[in-house]
């Protein structure tokens, strides 16, 4: 059996990327070893650019009636005195969504799933436990289903296998340790009940017990206790067990259904190579980040958009095979930003023992207060792409080539857009947009009178 792209792993990554190549019309077969949705709550927080990546996929609408704002981020002490307040509940970004947004991953995933059913060239084989991943100029992907082994060959191969990823060790690719490693109790909870909390963030910040709280629906919360040495999930098995780590949020559990307790270590870890010819990682098989600024799921996502579009275009010719270099060259850099930085969010939250948390007593409270600092600490924003084939940038610090250009999604159809604010000039297979408003003063806040704006979003190159 042969298909053009084989992706290895249908969860939000896997779906997105089979989505995307859906909608150039590419041949896909999509394995993964569940028959359905995965049931347990993992991912909790995008922001808007990733929301603008659902928005392409066409499920903004969906992912809207599933997910609630965030307000934002707030540190308290460890006996829960408010610190700082990082606000992030600005209405719409330059993006056009929220900039924080709590949902269900389970929920999340459902959507996807359904959006995949509308593309005819994407298969989904559920049940599929693959057991062997094959290099080379024609990839090939061995699994049982039901019991019996198959193999498929692929011109592409994806590899959204997880953190434990076949896809990686076929290529040779090893995960980078980058010395972040905490072990934490996630309590999921279900109530009727209004509890009354900040709708935003709580991350107690104590080098003892560094506990995170968020409201993540209309009937769903979730808790993380950092556990100490002696202590496993287990020990936090009934709602009994884990009252006195609810304490300080509430003290009356009536009501409150136990969906899960799990432990989880955090790590921080990136693959040290993402591709070997037309085999590729993406999600967390290519890079694992730690929860403290709810990137993880959203960094999978940057990548089936940044990397699907190369795909289809080398596909249909109009992209050379040589374009697919750009995708480790574009995408590890940010993915290693944002591990740094959600390494730096959670030591500032959870090191230092008593002189860490007596630091952070002084210091906390005057961050949001500092010009530039508030606004980083919640930052998710794509750094500027460096110059390369498919970013034609300049040396001037305020080019706008490799940034991020505002919402302009639903007038592309999806493709390239040539954004100008001189007389039309067309760029073949582009869409041309006359800036006005808001697009026309970011063109001037580049010293630009036009941008072409490729299919993940990102300026290509300017005219002045």
């Amino acid at each position: 059996m042969h298909h053009t792209v084989v992706i290895a792993g249908a969860g939000p990554t896997g779906v997105t990327a089979a989505i995307l190549l859906g909608q150039h019309d590419v041949d896909v077969l999509l394995l993964d070893r569940w028959t359905d949705v995965y049931p347990q709550p993992r991912a909790v927080h995008l922001d808007d650019e990733v929301y603008r990546i659902l928005a392409k996929l066409g499920v903004a609408e969906e992912f809207a009636a599933i997910s609630r704002p965030g307000a934002g981020l707030r540190l308290l002490s460890p006996d829960h005195q408010v610190l700082s307040t990082f606000d992030r509940t600005n209405p719409r970004t330059v993006n056009g969504f929220p900039a924080a947004n709590m949902f269900d991953q389970p929920d999340l995933e459902a959507i996807l799933r359904k959006r995949l059913t509308a593309y005819q060239s994407v298969t989904l084989l559920g049940g599929a436990e693959i057991t062997a991943v094959t290099n080379g100029s024609r990839p090939s992907v061995t699994f049982e289903r039901d019991g019996v082994p198959e193999t498929v060959t692929a011109e592409f191969l994806l590899g959204c296998d997880g953190a434990n990823s076949l896809t990686r060790a076929a290529i040779g690719s090893a995960m980078e340790n980058l010395r972040f490693e905490q072990r934490w109790l996630v309590l999921d909870i279900a109530t009727d009940r209004e509890l009354g909390h900040w709708e935003g963030v709580h991350q107690v910040c104590d080098t003892t017990r560094a506990a995170t709280y968020m409201r993540i629906g209309e009937r769903r919360h979730r808790w993380e206790f950092q556990l100490l040495d002696h202590e496993t999930a287990a020990d936090f098995s009934t709602l009994a067990a884990v009252a006195p780590l609810l304490a300080p949020w509430d003290t009356d559990l009536d009501g409150f259904e136990v969906i899960r307790t799990a432990e989880y270590t955090f790590r921080a870890q990136l693959a040290d190579r993402w591709r070997s010819g037309r085999t590729f990682l993406l999600g967390d098989a290519a890079h694992l980040t730690p929860p403290f600024i709810g990137q993880g799921m959203g960094a999978g996502l940057r990548d089936a958009a940044n990397l699907t579009w190369k795909i289809a275009g080398v596909l249909d010719g109009s992209l050379p095979e040589s374009a697919l270099e750009t995708y480790e060259q574009e995408r590890r850099p940010h993915a290693a930003a944002l591990i740094r930085l959600a390494i730096g969010v959670g030591a500032a939250m959870t090191a230092g023992g008593r002189l860490g948390d007596l630091l952070r007593s002084v210091l906390a409270p005057r961050l949001h207060r500092l010009p530039g600092i508030g606004a980083r600490v919640v930052e998710s924003t794509s750094p500027a792409l460096r110059r390369s084939a498919l970013v034609r940038r300049g040396r001037l610090s305020r080019s706008l080539a490799g940034t991020l250009a505002p919402n302009i999604d639903d007038r592309t159809g999806g493709g390239w857009a040539w954004v100008t604010t001189g007389p039309a000039s067309p760029r073949p297979g582009a869409v041309t947009i006359e800036a006005r408003g808001e697009l026309a003063t970011w063109l001037r806040s580049g010293r630009a009178r036009g941008a072409l704006v490729r299919p993940d979003f990102t300026v290509a190159e300017v005219t002045r």
